[in-house]
């Protein structure tokens, strides 16, 4: 009877083969960044310093001559920076891959080549179905900002822009409330001797939570009202101190617009915002109060809002200030640019490591969240129930 020595079998000390890690190939992108023309856009998806990032890791960027004013860039700027200024519109819409802050018109996809890249925001209230057939007519592939997700689950550009919008209420309000042919001609803040500005807050979300740290900032008293507990304990939590919070409820918001100099909506809905604060609510408010309703995008949650611009931004209504713009963020456009440059251009440099669109989506599920069309085909099933057009899982074409 043989005894082995080896703890080896035969076959395990034969020659194995090795298993490498297949290596991917960085692409090279060329990047087109067109002027924009959806109304009372002023922001840009990169700046400067983000095209400059971009032009030393290998890639191109081409710029419509004039994309970057509204924003304070120059056109030297860009040039500077390494970017290809033109005059051209169709040249820039003619780059494989396009940036936008607001979303194509149908003149404009009629420009692009078929298999575009296109990457902007989808501000969905304002699309019709021709819209979406018109990209799946180029096979375009189309990304929006506020589809696409972080590492933590959350959405990047949703976000800054409500923190943009938040701490741009309190501001307005406060420009609104100085001695003019309406303003009350009140310091917002809390000076010695004076009782402070009061200032009612409804919704606790990231745009309410920036609008009471700037509030309290300013020295004002907050009064924030939501109907979730948790957003409310959330605000408490991230405010690090104690402010007045309360459900919705009609007698108590009303007792608080009764008191207030400011109120900004700051509700969100699922499709229309709910309106929390009726026209009768409103006729109870002070002489020259403020209203400044950030909810306007969705619908609004003040009876007495309609649309206004940022050319006339605002109207009185029952003795009440209305400001209600929508896309406040475009307002301040230079710091709202850099907000999305800070938040494209890491995802941009991710594709072109990966090797393209194509390897990016396998390897960055929240990129792939950010898609709504793939080559030509509907990946967002909220879009398709909306208008009514056929739609596939991204899960089962990308994996």
């Amino acid at each position: 009877m043989s005894i082995s020595l080896s703890p080896f079998t035969k076959e395990q000390l034969l020659p194995q083969e090795e298993k490498l890690e297949v290596a991917r190939h960085k692409s090279e992108l060329f990047i087109g960044i067109p002027n924009e023309t959806c109304y009372q856009e002023r922001r840009i998806c990169l700046t400067p310093d983000a095209v400059n990032s971009l032009v030393n890791n290998g890639h191109r960027v081409m710029i419509e001559a004039g994309a970057g004013e509204n924003s304070s860039y120059s056109d030297k700027e860009y040039s500077d920076a390494g970017a290809e200024v033109t005059q051209d519109t169709r040249k820039v819409f003619g780059c494989p891959m396009l940036l936008k802050v607001g979303t194509p018109t149908l003149a404009e996809i009629e420009m692009m080549h078929n298999q575009t890249i296109l990457i902007s925001s989808i501000q969905l209230k304002t699309k019709d179905k021709a819209y979406f057939e018109a990209l799946s007519k180029k096979k375009i592939t189309a990304l929006a900002f506020e589809y696409i997700k972080d590492q933590d689950g959350s959405y990047p550009a949703v976000r800054c822009s409500s923190e943009i919008a938040g701490t741009a209420s309190i501001l307005i309000a406060a420009e609104l409330m100085i001695t003019n042919e309406f303003g009350k001609g009140l310091l917002f803040g809390n000076i010695t001797g004076v009782a402070p500005t009061e200032v009612v807050i409804l919704g606790a979300g990231t745009v309410g939570e920036f609008a009471a740290k700037t509030a309290l900032g300013l020295g004002a008293t907050v009064k924030v009202f939501d109907n979730s507990i948790t957003k409310l304990r959330r605000l408490q939590n991230n405010l690090n101190q104690r402010i007045f919070t309360s459900t919705i409820q009609s007698k108590a918001v009303l007792k608080a617009l009764r008191r207030c100099d400011v109120a900004i909506g700051a509700i969100r809905g699922k499709e229309r915002c709910p309106v929390v604060v009726s026209e009768t609510m409103v006729e109870h408010m002070k002489h020259g109060a403020v209203i400044v309703d950030v909810s306007i995008d969705t619908g609004g949650c003040f009876e007495t809002s309609e649309v206004t611009t940022h050319e006339k931004p605002t109207f009185i209504k029952n003795n009440v200030l209305h400001y209600c713009v929508p896309n406040i963020p475009s307002r301040y456009s230079k710091t709202a640019s850099l907000s999305i440059s800070n938040i494209l251009s890491p995802f941009i440099m991710k594709i072109a490591e990966d090797g393209g669109i194509e390897s990016a989506l396998r390897c960055d599920s929240g990129l792939k969240n950010g898609v709504y069309m793939y080559h030509g085909i509907l990946t967002n099933k909220a879009i398709g129930d909306w208008f009514d057009l056929p739609n596939n899982d991204i899960n089962l074409i990308v994996f």
